[in-house]
């Protein structure tokens, strides 16, 4: 059973999406039961929009439709609505304790912008539901600020900042300046960089923080410049990762020497930049759609609902973590009890098309490999979205954390 609903006035006024998204368990109705709601909050309309936003809404209920396809006991009707937090940790954590409060959702789901989904983090937590992050990458959600009430799914600033410096400064960039949005993500991923750079015998020689959605970067690149440093590093992600690597093209700053490093980069950015611009990136990431048959095949169901446009690794990450969500639930025969519903995601293995077999840590980390990518030549590319080449695979004990580094207070008691 498919449904279409217009939610409230109130509850668009609230940020959550027009249209609510339903789909029941074997025989159920909705009368049946309470149905299971699963609540999207994410960036629908600003510079994590295309990485995430609509394209996360699609991905969830891909994630429902395959589990409803496979056996299971569960028969509550399964809900998915969605919300647009505007990158304002205020509005996302208002609409997420309405969303429990009066709407019964049981989840909330992917949360770009960490400063938003550590605000989020605190309501679940109260409310004792479940947070289950792909978009927001603080490795903080899995250190300080853990909760027995979250997973992190698809990848965190250690990893994407890990991966990447080792490789650069492997290939002789020793000295780095960094570029950095100001707010949380981007503090966590400079100070990654700045342990793994100098442990490898590099240094930071400067830096500078910019406001979240910034259209002009010219004095912000124009400091790194003068800085000199072999490498400029962006820490930053979506709309601020495009501009900021058009405006360095524009500066001639690549052309002088210096290399521009996207600490950060997806697949709906390269998209925007176009191979030309794009050509000879490397980054690290969880997810890309040409790695295997269950990859692709997923990318091409996935495509035509999301407008053409081809999954990035936080759309992948959200239906990963939904659809074990729904595992997990199913096993316990209940999601009343959020913390319960996370520890039995623990116990389950993980396993599903896009990231192959993994586990979930006792810190709400879940493992799985990350890769080392290239973005190709545009005369590398043969088909629509090939834009990327693989440089190497990196092991979760190599790409992530280790759990005693991470200062998660639940762990250490």
């Amino acid at each position: 059973m498919l449904m279409i609903a217009l939610s409230s006035r109130r509850a668009l006024l609230a940020g959550i999406g027009a249209l609510a998204w339903c789909g029941s368990g074997l025989g159920a109705h909705a009368d049946d039961a309470t149905p299971l709601r699963l609540g999207v909050l994410s960036d629908m309309s600003s510079l994590y929009a295309d990485i995430g936003g609509p394209g996360s809404v699609v991905a969830a209920k891909m994630a429902v439709e395959d589990f409803l396809a496979s056996p299971h006991k569960l028969k509550r009707p399964i809900e998915v609505i969605s919300g647009d937090h505007m990158n304002k940790a205020d509005a996302g954590a208002n609409i997420a304790r309405e969303w429990i409060d009066r709407d019964g959702v049981d989840v909330v789901i992917d949360v770009p912008n960490s400063a938003v989904a550590l605000a989020v983090r605190n309501v679940v937590q109260q409310k004792n539901r479940v947070l289950l992050v792909s978009g927001a990458s603080s490795s903080d959600l899995t250190g300080k600020s853990c909760s027995p009430n979250l997973v992190a799914w698809t990848y965190d600033t250690y990893a994407l900042s890990s991966g990447i410096a080792r490789a650069i400064v492997a290939s002789g960039g020793k000295s780095w300046f960094t570029l950095t949005a100001d707010y949380a993500f981007g503090h966590a991923m400079e100070q990654e960089i700045k342990n793994v750079v100098q442990h490898l015998g590099g240094s930071v020689v400067g830096g500078v923080r910019t406001p979240i959605n910034t259209q002009d970067f010219s004095s912000f690149l124009l400091q790194a410049q003068a800085s000199k440093a072999q490498i400029i590093a962006l820490v930053n992600a979506g709309g601020d990762t495009i501009n900021s690597i058009k405006q360095s093209v524009e500066f001639g700053i690549p052309a002088g020497g210096q290399r521009v490093v996207a600490t950060v980069l997806y697949l709906s950015d390269v998209h925007s930049l176009g191979l030309k611009v794009a050509q000879g990136l490397q980054f690290t990431e969880a997810f890309y759609w040409d790695l295997n048959d269950g990859t692709r095949d997923f990318a091409k169901r996935f495509a035509p609902r999301n407008n053409g446009r081809y999954p990035t690794a936080i759309q992948a990450g959200v239906y990963g973590e939904v659809l074990h969500y729904l595992k997990a639930v199913d096993a316990l025969g209940s999601s009343d009890d959020g913390s319960a519903v996370v520890e039995e995601m623990k116990k389950l293995p993980t396993e599903d098309p896009l990231f192959g077999k993994g586990t979930i840590r006792a810190d709400g980390r879940k493992l799985h490999n990350m890769h080392l990518f290239e973005v190709k030549k545009p005369e590398e590319s043969k088909y629509p979205w090939d834009y990327y080449k693989v440089i190497k695979s990196i092991p979760p004990s190599e790409a992530f954390r280790p759990l005693q580094e991470g200062g998660c207070d639940f762990v250490k008691s």
